[in-house]
């Protein structure tokens, strides 16, 4: 009888500490899963250098009690112009997007992608359009919460022959990031072809297009440098820029704990386009570096030659002026204020590589959508692999052949094995790992 009764208050103590246990358990879990979608790949700067970081940083000053999953290269779907429909209606709760990806919906954005208007310099456009967004696209973005905006690096002309004055351009056909940089284009003699981004490499093969206004980071990914050699930058103005966006969910803004929304506060407005811009910068920087380090030609337009571009493309601001009119807004307003905006941080220092990288996520938080950086284990750029590998994934991943098995020549046993009985049948070599591919998908 006393032996039941101790059996029967000890279930009943277990019974009460259990939940107490699960509490705790949970306590350390992430309550909060949010979904971060954007159209670069995951090797891309954009993704390893900003994206990334900036969610981390978010994760940690809310002590983990949420976690931001990223999604590069459209994994959730659609197009990188639907980017801004699916964080409205909530299919992503987080969205990377260009405004200009659907031309005039998002009018007064363009104001940062008019010809010779900005500095050659992301991080002072960048600083410069997060002031004026606060004080004038407000309505524009009314139905997203908008945590940062950005300016990617300047654009850059990449050809196959020298261009050195505008007359080296007339009749080339040339791929141009947006509607006013394709307007630029057309103003300066040549031709601006709409081409998918990802198809650019193809139609320089098929010689559809003749080269690229594209920034210095969209090189490597597109694989410029394989037949563009030559490339044209201008001293202190951009020709062309292009704006980006990170839009959030208002639905999920608003469900968030107090704690987080603090977090997302805190890492949003300048603090985030201080990251984005530096980090453009610095790419632009390693990466024209290196064409030249190639021996590729970089020639830099400035003093009259600049003047007769410049003069050449003051009819595209005057017909976006005439299209503000239409639209009930004061362009020269506007223009006259990101003038002064960009003066006002004219100065801001050049920002400075890092001396190390990122520390290293733990994989069970990041193992689909994040891969470890190419330093580490240097892997495939697509995250999720196609469905015809998926019979090859399937077999790689199957558990070891039993020991009465015997390996075949094609499939050697792995080198955590002992080595065969035989030392006249020495183990194969490892094979090479793949080579890293870094393909962006710029907008």
């Amino acid at each position: 009888m006393r032996s039941s009764r101790r059996a029967f208050l000890a279930s009943m103590l277990t019974s009460v500490a259990t939940p107490a246990v699960l509490r705790l358990a949970r306590a350390d879990a992430p309550q909060l899963t949010l979904k971060l979608h954007h159209a670069f790949s995951a090797v891309s700067a954009v993704h390893e250098k900003f994206l990334a970081p900036w969610a981390r940083r978010v994760e940690a000053d809310c002590g983990n009690r949420f976690r931001i999953d990223l999604f590069p290269s459209m994994q959730l779907g659609g197009a990188p112009a639907q980017l801004f429909d699916q964080a409205r209606d909530g299919i992503a709760d987080i969205v990377w997007a260009a405004p200009g990806a659907p031309p005039g919906r998002f009018a007064k954005s363009e104001t940062f992608e008019l010809p010779f208007v900005l500095s050659h310099r992301a991080l002072v456009n960048s600083k410069a359009l997060t002031d004026f967004a606060a004080a004038n696209l407000q309505d524009e973005f009314r139905e997203f919460h908008t945590l940062c905006f950005s300016c990617r690096d300047h654009g850059v002309l990449h050809t196959a022959r020298a261009i050195k004055s505008i007359d080296d351009l007339r009749g080339l056909r040339l791929h141009a990031p947006n509607r006013l940089a394709s307007e630029s284009v057309r103003a300066l003699g040549a031709q601006g072809v709409s081409v998918p981004v990802p198809q650019v490499p193809m139609a320089l093969s098929a010689r559809v297009i003749d080269g690229c206004l594209d920034p210095w980071d969209a090189v490597p990914g597109l694989r410029l440098g394989d037949s563009l050699k030559q490339h044209t930058d201008f001293a202190e103005r951009a020709l062309s820029s292009a704006t980006f966006v990170l839009a959030m969910n208002k639905q999920a803004y608003e469900r968030l704990p107090p704690e987080a929304k603090i977090a997302f506060d805190d890492n949003s407005g300048q603090p985030a386009a201080s990251l984005a811009g530096a980090m453009w910068d610095l790419e632009a920087k390693a990466i024209a570096g290196a064409a030249r380090d190639r021996g590729e030609t970089v020639v830099v337009i400035g003093g009259a030659e600049l003047a007769r571009w410049r003069k050449a493309t003051e009819p595209v601001i005057a017909g976006w002026q005439k299209q503000m009119r239409d639209r009930k807004l004061d362009g020269g307003k506007l223009l006259a204020e990101v003038h002064a905006l960009l003066a006002k941080y004219a100065d801001e220092p050049d920002p400075q590589p890092q001396a190390t990288r990122r520390p290293a996520q733990p994989p069970e938080q990041k193992a689909v959508t994040e891969p470890p950086s190419e330093a580490a284990q240097p892997k495939p750029e697509a995250v999720t692999p196609p469905k015809a590998d998926a019979p090859a994934l399937k077999a790689a991943m199957s558990p070891p052949p039993s020991a009465s098995a015997v390996p075949t020549p094609a499939q050697p046993p792995a080198a955590s094995m002992s080595p065969p009985p035989t030392p006249a049948q020495p183990s194969p070599a490892p094979m090479a790992a793949p080579k890293l591919k870094t393909f962006d998908i710029p907008l």
